[in-house]
């Protein structure tokens, strides 16, 4: 049901003649609303965000609430590297986006079942299903070196190109952004121990990056 609301992101980088391009990275994203807003993680399009030769290119595809697959450039909106967050904008001219039923991550329990939806090595709407192994208070390091407080611990699978997707609880509320997993060492494979931003940090930082594109405590 929430399958419509989760973006695939593919970060592009065009040849130097604006022809072509490789695909430099993956990840993961929602609608946040029909506006044509994404929330995704900062280092999954931190190559656009800090683009300044213009060959980056940031690709978005989804399916929108007819069932018809929309592929589109997006545009970031704003970033916050410390909540290791970001927001897209895609143009929503006469598309029906179904945006994600956002929850809370405040009141969760030990032992929770959860769900981790993305777009792991590119396969597209991968669901994996796990437990919150802790509600919340984990510490984990964002991508300007400090430590994002707070995070969700879950044994729901998170692999590569599951960052910046949703973590939904078990009525499918989005309840945290899958952001980071520990790795077994010399295999790239997820080892069980997954974190996700949770969904209060997320209300508290989204809303200024629409409106300001840049953090609270960076408006003025």
């Amino acid at each position: 049901e929430n399958s419509p609301c989760v973006v695939f992101i593919e970060d592009v980088e065009l040849s130097k003649n604006g022809e072509g391009g490789k695909v430099e990275g993956t990840g993961s994203g929602f609608i946040w609303d029909t506006f044509g807003h994404i929330v995704t993680n900062y280092h999954v399009v931190s190559k656009l965000a800090t683009d300044r030769t213009g060959f980056h290119r940031c690709k978005v595809s989804f399916v929108d609430s007819g069932g018809n697959k929309i592929t589109n450039e997006a545009q970031v909106v704003g970033f916050d590297p410390d909540y290791d967050l970001a927001v897209l904008k895609v143009d929503a001219s006469g598309k029906e986006l179904k945006p994600a039923s956002v929850g809370i991550s405040g009141d969760l329990k030990v032992g929770q079942r959860c769900f981790a939806i993305g777009n792991p090595y590119g396969y597209e709407n991968t669901l994996t299903t796990g437990v919150v192994i802790s509600g919340l208070g984990r510490e984990i390091p964002s991508p300007t070196g400090g430590a994002i407080r707070g995070a969700i611990q879950t044994d729901a699978a998170i692999n590569a190109g599951n960052s910046g997707g949703p973590l939904l609880d078990s009525s499918g509320h989005v309840i945290g952004v899958n952001t980071a997993t520990f790795t077994r060492k010399g295999t790239g494979t997820s080892s069980g121990v997954n974190f996700a931003i949770p969904m209060d940090t997320v209300f508290r930082v989204v809303p200024y990056l629409i409106v300001y594109g840049t953090p609270y405590r960076n408006r003025y």
